[in-house]
């Protein structure tokens, strides 16, 4: 039996931020967390942003109360690894200081110039179809709307970072970053695992200058060493490694231990995700990259929907006032109130269907939420089940998407982020996947992703399928039920899937109403 080694994970997420201790047998020993009050800031209907300071803040108050509650377990930290929400840009000027607050990666500010390309760039992209799309990624691209509406924070940028590096940099000294952390719309290449070519085709739509960009680290490999600084902010030792390892996401599905093509990996988290480790690099939409997998040589393709469960806060937040109440009185979650009403509401919710589309992306560029089907018989409750379903409808989309495009079938899933520590739940996604659903012994998967990956690098395991066996395991199963399972296909066949073609030319009127307006 191997020795045990402890590390320490920073795990910055949109609504919270967390700081644990997790050992290479994959038990966090030791969690604090700390939400984002607010999770950010929205001076416009479009907007998202929070001052990047803020997170540094969160991460050190966190570490210093987990070191004051777990002293012994403290003093054994061997390395320090960070793993951040992907496509959140921080402006940096030469002394390493913010010049504005960052923007999330759930702004939806829109740039209002086009990218400018050579004649024959032109007719290469118009040949294969890609001119639209890449034109709406130049427009979601933060550093093109910083270019025209605050030049003058452009020309004082040093370093255009993403979350992860400037927590580094904070932490270390260092402007660096993981290559499995960089997510976003930046000049990456993900198939090299390096920056894009000046050559590349789509180097245009991110045009970011080469002295903006900072230098990339392999997973495993030592960015740099806890500053004195970052010691007396945190509590940590000064001189403790800092090991690169991912983006949340990729953290996660190395967590989950899904490492094989034939594990499926959902993460229901603010963000909800369905993916997988393909050695293959496959768009799972077209002309969306595969993200860079932790595991070098390897590839997450990937379906995202925007807001997954931060639906939930939503709902919480408008809808549950009364389970409010009532979980501070039993000292439990609203959600663990919500979640055992779930089971009083039959599959399907009695004919209630909810499209999650509250953010849209690059396939469904207007799409906005909907809800279907109300009648006398529906209850708050309805919604709150009509949502969860109306989320796993959504990435039942992505992984039959994945499944004709990479020609295999996943034999079973695997599930993390905060809606995976409910039992209802999983039996729901258990019930409408048609196959099983997998918890693994934590749902803080991103956190123990990033241990592991650490482990792997400092060499306490000789592979990452060596220490996926020893970090992972499975905790519960939950089978799908062929009843239920039928009713859901039939919605999504008969319903579901219809419904964004029917109201997208809605959803367009909408935003031109709003965007014109």
């Amino acid at each position: 039996m191997k020795d045990e080694h402890v590390v320490l994970v920073f795990d910055v997420g949109t609504q919270s931020s967390r700081t644990m201790l997790v050992n290479n047998f994959g038990q966090v020993l030791a969690k604090e967390k700390m939400s984002h009050e607010p999770a950010y800031y929205a001076d416009d209907l479009d907007w998202a942003k929070q001052d990047a300071d803020y997170y540094y803040e969160c991460i050190c108050e966190t570490a210093r109360k987990c070191k004051e509650k777990n002293p012994d377990q403290w003093e054994r930290i061997e390395a320090v690894t960070v793993t951040t929400i992907r496509d959140t840009v921080v402006c940096v000027d030469k002394d390493g200081k913010p010049l504005r607050r960052s923007i999330l990666w759930l702004d939806k500010r829109l740039a209002a110039g086009s990218p400018v390309f050579p004649t024959a760039s032109k007719i290469a992209l118009k040949a294969v179809g890609m001119e639209k799309t890449a034109e709406l990624q130049y427009k979601k691209s933060h550093c093109n709307w910083i270019k025209e509406n605050e030049p003058e924070v452009w020309a004082q940028t040093d370093k255009y970072l993403l979350l992860s590096g400037y927590l580094i940099y904070k932490l270390t000294g260092e402007m660096k970053d993981a290559r499995a952390s960089m997510v976003g719309h930046i000049p990456y290449d993900n198939k090299r695992r390096d920056w894009q070519k000046k050559s590349a085709l789509t180097r245009p739509v991110f045009p970011v200058e080469e002295e903006k960009i900072c230098e990339l680290a392999e997973t495993g490999e030592v960015f740099g060493y806890i500053t004195e600084s970052m010691a007396r902010d945190s509590g940590l030792r000064a001189g403790l490694p800092v090991i690169a390892t991912g983006s949340d996401k990729a953290c996660e599905i190395l967590g989950l231990g899904c490492v094989t093509p034939e594990k499926a990996a959902i993460g229901l988290g603010t963000t909800a995700t369905i993916t997988y480790t393909s050695d293959k690099y496959l768009e799972a939409e077209r002309f969306i990259p595969p993200y860079a997998a932790v595991i070098p040589g390897k590839f997450n393709p990937e379906i995202e929907i925007f807001r997954g469960y931060w639906l939930i806060s939503w709902f919480k937040k408008e809808f549950a006032a009364k389970e409010e109440v009532k979980a501070k009185e039993l000292g439990v979650s609203a959600e663990e109130i919500l979640n055992k009403e779930l089971a009083g509401i039959p599959a399907g919710c009695e004919g209630l269907l909810f499209q999650p589309y509250f953010t849209p992306n690059i396939t469904m560029p207007t799409a906005r939420g909907a809800v279907i089907g109300f009648s006398d018989v529906h209850t708050r409750i309805h919604i709150y089940r009509a949502i969860i379903e109306g989320i796993n409808f959504a990435l039942m989309d992505g992984l039959k998407l994945i499944e004709r495009r990479s020609g295999h079938k996943f034999e079973s899933i695997t599930v993390g982020g905060g809606g995976s520590q409910s039992d209802e739940i999983c039996q729901i996604t258990a019930d409408m996947f048609g196959i099983p659903v997998i918890r693994t012994q934590s749902f803080e998967a991103t956190g123990v992703g990033a241990a592991l990956a650490a482990f792997v690098g400092m060499g306490v395991f000789d592979s990452y399928e060596e220490a996926v066996e020893a970090m992972i395991q499975q905790k519960d199963r939950f089978e799908p039920r062929k009843g239920e399972t039928a009713i859901y296909e039939k919605l999504y066949n008969d319903v579901f899937k219809e419904i964004y073609g029917k109201l997208s030319p809605l959803y367009k009127r909408l935003s031109d109403i709003y965007h014109t307006s």
